[in-house]
């Protein structure tokens, strides 16, 4: 096209093709260097290929737990489905509750440090206090016909070898027995063990990584066998479970899947309250009530029950059990599915638990199967345990604990709520969607974390949904980037950031996108069409990538180029605001232009104007010269531009990018009326310059303020330098009195 036309059309164009070539950085280069190459397990689109396969384990287990002395025994029968293009000559396992054997990885590569004051608490592992002897004790490991087969244990992996190869489309069945310790979660910080109640001398069990489970083998990297090391989370097999857990016969278990035989371990009543509940949909019903539970404390039944439970299609499986358990459930409507609410917590948790955590099942269930896909699982438990919030399919562990009074503040009922959603919208991320959380945490809890805000904004009216947007994390990105990973780091090496990176940074980003980038119609279909594409899957931060672009059609290369694998941050300055007018002119005929009068500028700071304080400059519009139409005979009529400009107020901003990373631009404009304009520029602005960029605006009005970002959405990171007129320094306002 012919510059010299293009110029002409308007100035703003000039000022981009003067940018460039200057301050290139590659923000708006396509990530299709650094994806990996689309293929046919893992279509270009971000869908699964034609040849896209996974393997596959089925579970049948028996498990006893011991309430006297904490202990577990139990033995599974694992069936091994490969249907991998390749042979298999040795099975991988994880033996997560190696975390905790002496001289454990984890243990020895944790950092430690001195101060002048230590609680106990703080010190007592260190200094051994605890005489607790941690990890497995695998008994035996044998194939289908009792014969041993040969295991060698690396920390928290356990590799079994094959006696012949296993075959695609084959299947290999053995067994494991093995014996272990529960943990008291008060002296170790992790994700299962028990609750010791000293007031009644009752335990509350939450049973997580409590058996042998295989590791992933995929198209992607093969065996997924790295170590456990506390912060990055799992790798697991879709497959069928079936586990019968032996309890005291005064206990309440919950677990993974559906309760199979219920007639065994339940009273007439019990049974009787379960079945109303599973047809009431407008509130709970209690199937163990407070004063019930309040018996059962002073139980101590020497009789045993085994609960029966079986779940499809899941990757993991947990269980509670406790006589303290108060027990209420309600039905949930999704879809063509009515799966059942149901709440376990013991007295302590009352009145909050009661009031609130059925009722957030439900809003969870409701508000993620309307961003995702229905629900497909027969039920969902929350489970009150001290200080903890963990996952598991149908399953969780939600901490929120009233006072002894049963009073609470807000700060606690909103962490309750949402700590029942986020765990109970896990099932969503990665119980189905099923990434890989030992290597990419955001895709789990980043996702998790957008849509848990999501229901809390939609569904809970005055909680506050800060933390997860981009207003809530712009503090962290203002932080120290020499201890920053970006969010595309794997949890073990994320350090004390792995909270922001792992769930409110990427929750930010996606709130960001759907509110700012894409809009919400736009962004609801491409985030549904990944959750369905990838339900039941496994997929890689590449395919959620490239089906957000594909179902969208927006371009978001530079996007994750920026939010995911960089440490920038966003800082949009607004450097310089200039005014100009032109008024009705008058014709010389003679040198077929006109002059605009001469205006004083605005004070200046730095030769830069701070303000409109001086009026506009205005400016000269000539004749267009004849060699600007180039080959075309027509021309326009200069008088008519001239006249259309007349009284208008042409401002020209000049914007930098102190941060680093491409953002949409949203301009407040405040006219002299009073009234307001909000406009929007898209992130793509700064493609031709990344440093800075000047832009015009013609305005009816005029402006008589500018602000960048009013209302936070963007996660700039300093507001400060985004308004005009300036903000000055008292020097500055002194020097320009005088």
């Amino acid at each position: 096209m012919n510059r010299k036309l293009i110029n002409f059309l308007f100035l703003v164009p000039v000022l981009a093709v003067a940018q460039t070539q200057t301050g290139w950085k590659g923000k708006f280069e396509q990530l299709e260097q650094t994806l990996p190459t689309p293929n046919s397990y893992r279509s270009s689109s971000g869908a699964p290929g034609p040849s896209y396969w996974q393997n596959r384990a089925d579970y049948v287990i028996n498990v006893e737990l011991n309430d006297q002395n904490q202990v577990i025994t139990a033995s599974e029968t694992i069936t091994y489905y490969n249907n991998a293009p390749e042979a298999l000559t040795f099975l991988w396992l994880q033996l997560d509750q190696n975390i905790l054997a002496k001289n454990s990885m984890s243990k020895i590569t944790s950092s430690s440090r001195m101060m002048d004051s230590i609680p106990a608490l703080y010190i007592a592992g260190a200094a051994k206090a605890y005489d607790y002897e941690g990890g497995y004790n695998i008994l035996n490991v044998k194939d289908a016909t009792g014969k041993v087969l040969p295991y060698i244990i690396n920390n928290t992996m356990m590799r079994i070898d094959l006696p012949v190869p296993l075959k695609p489309n084959e299947k290999f069945i053995f067994s494991i027995d093995w014996t272990y310790t529960e943990y008291d979660r008060m002296k170790f910080n992790e994700r299962g063990g028990y609750e010791f109640f000293p007031e009644d001398g009752n335990y509350l069990y939450t049973m997580c990584q409590w058996f042998p489970r295989m590791c992933v083998f995929d198209d992607y990297e093969g065996w997924q066998n790295k170590q456990f090391l506390g912060t990055g989370e799992f790798a697991l097999v879709f497959g069928n479970y079936r586990v019968r857990i032996t309890v005291p016969s005064d206990h309440i278990v919950g677990a993974s899947g559906w309760l199979q035989n219920p007639k065994e371990v339940l009273t007439k009543e019990q049974i009787e309250r379960f079945e109303k509940a599973r047809k009431t949909f407008d509130q709970p019903v209690f199937i163990v009530t407070e004063e019930e539970a309040r018996k059962k404390e002073k139980e101590r039944s020497s009789r045993k029950s085994t609960w029966e439970f079986y779940a499809e299609n899941v990757r993991d499986f947990a269980w509670t059990s406790s006589r303290k358990f108060i027990w209420d459930a309600m039905a949930v409507k999704a879809g063509d599915k009515t799966p059942l609410a149901q709440s376990l917590y013991p007295k302590e948790g009352n009145p909050l638990w009661s009031k609130e955590s059925t009722r957030a099942i439900k809003n969870t269930l409701e508000v993620y199967s309307s961003r995702t896909f229905d629900y497909p699982y027969p039920t969902a438990y929350s489970v009150h345990t001290a200080n903890q919030g963990m996952e598991y399919p149908m399953i969780c562990f939600n901490y929120g604990r009233p006072k002894a009074d049963g009073s609470y503040s807000q700060r606690l009922l909103e962490g309750m709520v949402g700590v029942i959603v986020h765990e109970v919208g896990h099932n969503f991320f990665p119980m189905i969607v099923n990434n890989d959380e030992r290597q990419w945490t955001w895709m789990d809890e980043g996702l998790n974390t957008f849509l848990e805000r999501e229901t809390i904004r939609t569904r809970y009216e005055g909680f506050d949904v800060t933390d997860a947007s981009p207003a809530g994390i712009a503090y962290f990105m203002r932080g120290d980037k020499t201890m920053m990973r970006p969010i595309m780091a794997s949890a073990d090496n994320q350090s004390r950031y792995h909270g922001p990176n792992g769930y409110t940074k990427p929750a930010a980003a996606l709130t960001l996108l759907r509110e700012t980038v894409m809009g919400p119609e736009l962004f609801d279909k491409a985030f549904r069409e990944y959750a369905q594409r990838w339900a039941f899957k496994h997929p890689r931060p590449a395919d959620f990538f490239r089906t957000m672009e594909d179902a969208s059609a927006v371009d978001l290369d530079w996007f994750w180029r920026g939010w995911f694998y960089t440490t920038d941050n966003v800082d949009v300055e607004l450097d310089e605001v200039k005014w100009y007018r032109v008024k009705q002119p008058v014709i010389d005929p003679e040198k077929k232009n006109v002059k605009a009068q001469a205006g004083d500028l605005a004070t200046k700071k730095n030769g830069k104007a701070v303000d409109f304080s001086n009026g506009p400059q205005e400016f000269t519009v000539t004749n267009t010269p004849d060699n600007f139409y180039g080959e075309f005979k027509n021309r326009i009529n200069d008088n008519d531009i001239r006249a259309k400009l007349e009284s208008k107020n042409i401002y020209e901003l000049t914007l930098k990018n102190k941060g680093g990373l491409p953002s949409p631009v949203i301009i407040e404009w405040t006219f002299k009326d009073g009234s307001k304009e909000i406009e929007r520029l898209p992130a793509e602005i700064w493609r031709t310059n990344e440093q800075e960029v000047k832009k015009a605006f013609i305005k009816e009005k005029e402006v008589v303020n500018v602000v960048i970002d009013p209302n936070s959405e963007t996660a700039d990171i300093e507001m400060n330098n985004n308004v005009f007129p300036k903000k000055t320094d008292d020097k500055f306002d002194q020097k320009k009195k005088n």
